[in-house]
């Protein structure tokens, strides 16, 4: 948790961030705090893994910080958790491609985030379901774990890079996906 924690730094002192999980007014405005909210404004469902849910539900507050449908990719089933806020917790039992259908469904015209772990970005991205994405890069080392791109056949998918945007602390990067 200590290196998510530093990962992370950057968003916790933004404005946006601080209000919407009700830790207080202030913060810091600008470029990170943009793109926060607006990738949080444009966003209507999300997608995760289990191991998020559960290292998630030790940190989140009892408001989860979504507010939107969040679809969990477990083997287990489970009934769907309402949080306060708007967020409810949906388990897929059924792999990644039925968690985003489900997630484009409940999101309607907003974008679908996926969140943050390696495993199911690239369950996607090899699946060939996204079409752009969007990362956040922080200087933090891990040593060990899961690179993002290892498990993706380069031979099938092209990214371009269509925007980077760099504060004092990460640097924001889109990508579009093409097939070869």
């Amino acid at each position: 948790m200590t290196k998510w924690s530093e990962m992370q730094a950057w968003l916790f002192p933004q404005r946006w961030f601080r209000e919407n999980l009700k830790l207080g007014e202030g913060g810091e405005e600008g470029l990170d705090n943009d793109i926060a909210r607006a990738t949080y404004e444009r966003t209507g469902a999300s997608v995760m893994g289990r191991r998020m849910l559960d290292a998630g539900e030790l940190a989140w507050p009892e408001e989860a910080p979504f507010h939107t449908p969040v679809f969990v990719v477990t083997h287990a089933s489970r009934e769907p958790w309402e949080r306060p806020g708007g967020t409810t917790f949906h388990f897929v039992d059924d792999g990644v491609a039925e968690a985003l259908d489900r997630a484009r469904e409940a999101a309607g015209d907003l974008d679908v985030r996926i969140a943050p772990r390696a495993e199911i970005i690239q369950q996607h991205l090899d699946g060939g379901l996204i079409d752009e994405f969007s990362i956040t890069l922080a200087p933090v080392l891990f040593g060990t774990g899961i690179r993002l791109f290892d498990r993706v056949d380069p031979d099938r998918l092209a990214l371009e890079q269509t925007r980077t945007d760099a504060s004092s602390r990460v640097t924001h990067l889109t990508y579009t996906v093409a097939k070869r």
